[in-house]
């Protein structure tokens, strides 16, 4: 008996091109001068004796850094310098989610401050001019 014979599958070649392909020379990169892109500083943060004068002004005794009424006024301070940045900058979608959180920080706060004690949170919220 004679083997079967299978049928096998042609493959086809990729043709060869008959253009020659020669190494190409490197050429250098011509520098090209920078464009000057108009920069805007950024918004300062309250620096040491900003930050002071603001903890001095809600301070409900002397070297009180922690109360309620300081950690608002700092967060109010740094809302009011970020709303300011991203007028100038309403693409700027990282430091508006920071905002937010500062925001609800800030709300959080507030709302423990109208618990605990009524007459210190009408008492910063009409030092901060804040609308609740």
């Amino acid at each position: 008996m004679a083997p079967k014979k299978t049928k096998e599958k042609a493959v086809k070649k990729p043709a060869k091109s008959k253009v020659k392909i020669e190494s190409v020379k490197k050429t250098p990169v011509k520098k090209t001068a920078k464009k000057e892109v108009k920069k805007t500083s950024p918004a300062p943060a309250p620096t040491e004796s900003g930050k002071m004068d603001i903890i001095k002004q809600f301070a409900t005794k002397s070297g009180d850094t922690g109360s309620p009424e300081v950690q608002i006024a700092l967060l109010s301070h740094k809302i009011n310098k970020l709303v300011d940045h991203l007028k100038s900058n309403p693409k700027d979608n990282h430091s508006r989610r920071g905002l937010l959180g500062m925001i609800s920080k800030r709300r959080r706060l507030l709302s423990y401050l109208q618990k605990k004690a009524v007459e210190r949170y009408k008492d910063v919220i009409k030092k901060l001019d804040l609308s609740k």
